[in-house]
């Protein structure tokens, strides 16, 4: 599974996962959220490398993050992941499994796409009309957070489906998504409690994956291209 990992790739996916585990005895973390920190870390690193086995480790994250979630009464967190995130990942093992590289190339799977000006204009105000309109329906549902939360799930939403149209600039909607994250689950731990500092750790670690994503599916797009003509 590793061969074709890099030296960087081992020793930040070794490091996250000894993080999580000394969270889990230390600061006597849940298991569930032990769960969904490792499975979500892995899923990432393998969107990252243009896997199609990250979606595997999706379906498990998603379910249990969503638990996770509606315990802390994040509603568009729960929403997010149970009726949008689960299900997706089932339609990208379907998509990405049509377009796979015929060539070799090490690190990839899958072909990569670039978002268009035209796609980038339209993407950026259909999110800022939803990101409103969601917020007020969370403001109705006594939601907490609900600006915030209503922002990392309309970015969530958008971010995913770039993913499934195998579109490199879904991570900029990820880096985005993972700041806001980071912030909301500041907020529900410091104001709520609980023992799931591995929602910290993990968002964290999303953030510093989606920063490498991008990067290594610029790369991956430019070479693409280059093959093509």
């Amino acid at each position: 599974m590793l061969k074709d990992w890099t030296l960087f790739e081992k020793i930040w996916l070794g490091l996250f996962t000894a993080v999580n585990v000394y969270l889990f005895f230390a600061w006597d973390d849940t298991f569930l959220g032990f769960v969904t920190s490792i499975s979500g870390m892995l899923c990432v690193v393998l969107v990252a490398k243009g896997k199609i086995s990250n979606y595997y480790f999706g379906i498990v994250q998603t379910a249990t993050y969503a638990y996770i979630s509606y315990g802390y009464g994040l509603y568009g967190e729960t929403m997010l992941n149970a009726l949008f995130y689960f299900p997706a990942q089932f339609v990208g093992l379907y998509l990405w499994s049509k377009h796979k590289m015929k060539d070799d190339i090490k690190g990839e799977d899958v072909q990569i796409k670039s978002l268009s000006t035209k796609g980038w204009a339209y993407t950026i105000v259909s999110s800022i009309i939803l990101v409103i309109l969601y917020g007020i329906l969370l403001k109705a549902l006594g939601g907490k957070s609900i600006w915030i939360d209503s922002s990392t799930t309309i970015l969530s939403i958008i971010a995913q489906i770039l993913m499934l149209k195998r579109i490199t600039e879904q991570w900029l909607f990820w880096i985005a998504v993972n700041i806001l994250s980071i912030a909301l689950w500041m907020t529900a731990l410091v104001t709520q409690g609980g023992n799931d500092l591995s929602m910290l750790v993990m968002w964290t670690a999303f953030l510093v994956n989606s920063v490498y994503g991008y990067v290594n599916w610029r790369k991956l797009w430019i070479k693409q291209k280059g093959e093509t003509r």
